[in-house]
């Protein structure tokens, strides 16, 4: 018979039946005490909320994503490369995917497959930039405002994070070559095309002038382009990266999550020299590398594909949810607000003023069914809180149509 024990009860005496000790209170790093929850977060919460109409976050029209040929793409993978998919791979990424990221970059800035880091979306390429570069204390110099992830991933490398005085073409020259002779930062992060929060595409003159200021300075330079092939009007704009002596000094991020679909967590960084091993080395201790099975469908699906077909069609659709939103939105903000009109990207901002604190606003708009971003979550410090950002592209026009009403009744209780 086996000595193993049946499912009778435990005996009395056995440590099974003792009393269960209290939960282990574990040690938290400093940089996460107290955190309890994040604006990602409580923003990804408000989006699965289905009695929540929301212009929070800055996802793409499910209805227009490519789902055949991204069905196809799997298929393809499956049907040809199923040991390769489902095999552990090399952490820069796989041959493939670098290849069809070079030829894409390569359109604005010449690469190749070596300058590619695969990153699980863009987001992961935020954080390993900050893992690899920042020292606790270390100085970023960011928009202000800029992308509120960037503020988190940043911060859990410790970095201190100051705001570059910015206007209507984004980050001044001037005030950056100030901050950095000041601070003598790490590095400057930019998102000069259709920036998220704003919605500001920085024009080539402004673009030229902040090159001149970090090859001046030697400061390198991070890049983020989530949004640059969104553009709705106007002729397009070589990345900083793009201009002449920049391309050493600065590391490009990019994804497919815009342009293909934001589930499929496939991005990547183009850089050159050491930099790009050290950020190996840092994804390589945190997820070892990106899902294989995802980077041979989108490196198929970039092949195979008329992507810039795609592209093309959900500009414009985007075009006209943004038309249509700025339009009701302007009608019904106070007098003195502003609203930005981007010619590309996901995002309109507004800075309501009028003692408006769009964080206090954010529970009353929520019970009357709709959701945004309140702007204090994308500065590094001193915050206008009056602004919020919102996003055009996820709803059909006659629910942004319902869900802007819904913001009106939320101001006409703030001011009531």
């Amino acid at each position: 018979m086996s000595d193993l024990p049946t499912s009778a009860a435990p005996a009395q005496n056995s440590p099974v039946s003792a009393q269960a000790p209290s939960a282990v209170s574990f040690p938290v790093a400093d940089r996460y005490a107290g955190v309890t929850t994040t604006a990602v977060r409580d923003l990804l919460d408000v989006l699965s909320q289905g009695n929540i109409i929301s212009f929070a976050g800055g996802a793409p029209a499910a209805e227009f994503f490519a789902a055949d040929d991204i069905r196809a793409s799997f298929d393809w993978v499956f049907a040809n490369r199923p040991a390769k998919a489902l095999q552990y791979s090399s952490t820069p990424g796989e041959p493939e995917l670098r290849e069809q990221a070079a030829r894409r970059v390569s359109r604005f800035i010449p690469t190749t497959a070596d300058q590619i880091q695969v990153t699980t979306g863009s987001q992961e390429a935020i954080y390993l930039v900050g893992n690899a570069m920042i020292n606790p204390g270390d100085v970023v110099l960011v928009e202000r405002p800029t992308y509120l992830a960037a503020v988190q991933a940043f911060a859990s490398s410790g970095a201190r994070m100051i705001g570059i005085p910015s206007d209507d073409d984004g980050a001044r020259p001037d005030a950056l070559e100030d901050l950095i002779r000041e601070h003598n930062p790490k590095f400057v992060y930019l998102i000069p095309t259709f920036q998220n929060p704003s919605g500001v595409c920085m024009q080539a003159g402004r673009r030229k002038e902040i090159a001149e200021v970090l090859l001046r300075t030697g400061t390198p330079l991070v890049e983020d382009d989530p949004y640059g092939e969104l553009r709705f009007s106007g002729e397009f704009i070589p990345q900083i990266s793009a201009l002449p002596g920049m391309a050493h000094q600065s590391l490009l991020l990019n994804s497919i999550s815009k342009v293909m679909a934001p589930g499929i967590r496939v991005g990547w960084i183009r850089g050159e020299g050491p930099i790009l091993n050290t950020i190996s080395i840092a994804k390589e201790a945190i997820g070892l590398h990106s899902s294989v099975v995802d980077q041979l469908a989108v490196a198929r699906y970039l092949e195979a594909y008329d992507v810039d077909a795609h592209i093309r069609t959900v500009v414009e659709v985007y075009k006209q949810r943004r038309d249509g939103m700025r339009r009701e939105l302007l009608e019904m903000v106070p007098e003195g607000a502003t609203v930005t009109s981007p010619d590309g990207g996901m995002f309109l901002w507004a800075a309501l003023g009028n003692g408006i604190d769009t964080t206090a606003l954010l529970p009353i708009a929520v019970q009357e069914g709709v959701a945004f971003v309140p702007g204090e979550s994308f500065f590094a410090h001193d915050p206008d809180r009056s602004t919020m950002r919102l996003s055009y592209v996820t709803n059909p026009p006659e629910v942004i149509s319902e869900g802007l009403h819904r913001l009106g009744r939320a101001l006409e209780r703030w001011h009531g």
